[in-house]
């Protein structure tokens, strides 16, 4: 028989909804996969065969994944699976109003290396403000950067050809313009995202879903709740500077091989700092998420 092979885009109870070409089919878990694989997430590529009733199709087996965002499991050891696949993760941040938080900003983005997924920056709102120090900062840091004004349109073509054919993740803080950015890209998107997340999270344990919504122009958003809570608990402190590229050329050169790149003498990166080749404000956010690693409760490790 041949299979479907299909994304799957959200989960209701044990039927999950997966889209198959410009098709979308309801499906659930059967033999093996039911019994050996590991929890199917939104973003699996999965092959399906469909039930004898014709109502349902039988999911038969999960694709290799190329990228999984996890997160821990509430008071316990293990993590949980929250989205497969994902592409790139864009990180939006206003110019003003309210006025952007680096440090937020790189904790994001570190998020995003430690789970090995591109990421860029979205710098919305110039229209108050066109953001040249902050666009700066984040292309010095190897990043793209996509300055953007919901208001105005500029900057949204561009935006929206980095999204198209691809599955992202938008995430960054409240205020920044998110729902505006969307829906310039898309009308009504941010609307729809609403609408499922509402009916897909209710229930206690629901507040780990992620949701994932075609766009017209090819690819996939994924609606996927408390990002920034999602994988920096499983950073091991020694490896925190690969997650800051402009400091991974630095990294093997310290004088000593425990280096912290905080203090000690002979430091590479302390080194570049000083330098300018690794600006200031990134090393500070590499301290200050080093101590919350290495302060961080053992049963996060």
């Amino acid at each position: 028989m041949t299979q479907l092979l299909g994304t799957v885009l959200e989960r209701d109870g044990a039927v999950y909804r997966v889209a198959t070409g410009g098709n979308e089919v309801r499906a659930v878990l059967r033999g093996k996969v039911k019994r050996d694989s590991p929890r199917v997430v939104v973003g699996d590529r999965v092959r399906l065969e469909p039930e004898p009733t014709g109502e349902l199709y039988g999911v038969m087996s999960v694709e290799p994944r190329t990228t999984l965002l996890e997160r821990r499991v509430p008071e316990g050891r293990g993590t949980r699976p929250v989205a497969a696949n994902i592409d790139e993760v864009f990180v939006v941040t206003a110019t003003v109003d309210p006025a952007p938080i680096p440090q937020l900003i790189d904790r994001l983005l570190v998020v995003a290396e430690a789970n090995s997924i591109q990421a860029a920056v979205v710098v919305n709102k110039i229209e108050l403000d066109p953001g040249r120090d902050l666009i700066e900062r984040c292309r010095a840091a190897g990043y793209a950067v996509y300055p953007t004004s919901a208001k105005t349109g500029e900057g949204i073509d561009a935006f929206a050809n980095a999204l198209a054919g691809r599955i992202s993740v938008v995430t960054g803080p409240s205020g920044a313009g998110k729902s505006s950015l969307l829906n310039a890209v898309q009308p009504g998107l941010k609307l729809r995202i609403g609408e499922i997340s509402a009916k897909v999270r209710r229930g206690k344990n629901t507040t780990v879903s992620a949701v994932m919504l075609p766009l017209d122009t090819g690819g996939y958003l994924v609606d996927t709740p408390g990002f920034s809570e999602v994988g920096l608990w499983g950073v091991v402190p020694r490896e925190l500077p690969t997650c800051f590229p402009e400091m991974r050329p630095f990294i093997g050169n310290c004088r000593y091989a425990d280096c912290r790149h905080m203090s000690e003498p002979g430091c590479a990166i302390k080194g570049a700092v000083e330098t300018g080749q690794v600006r200031a404000d990134r090393w500070e956010s590499y301290r200050i998420l080093l101590g919350e690693l290495e302060g961080a409760p053992e049963e996060w490790e």
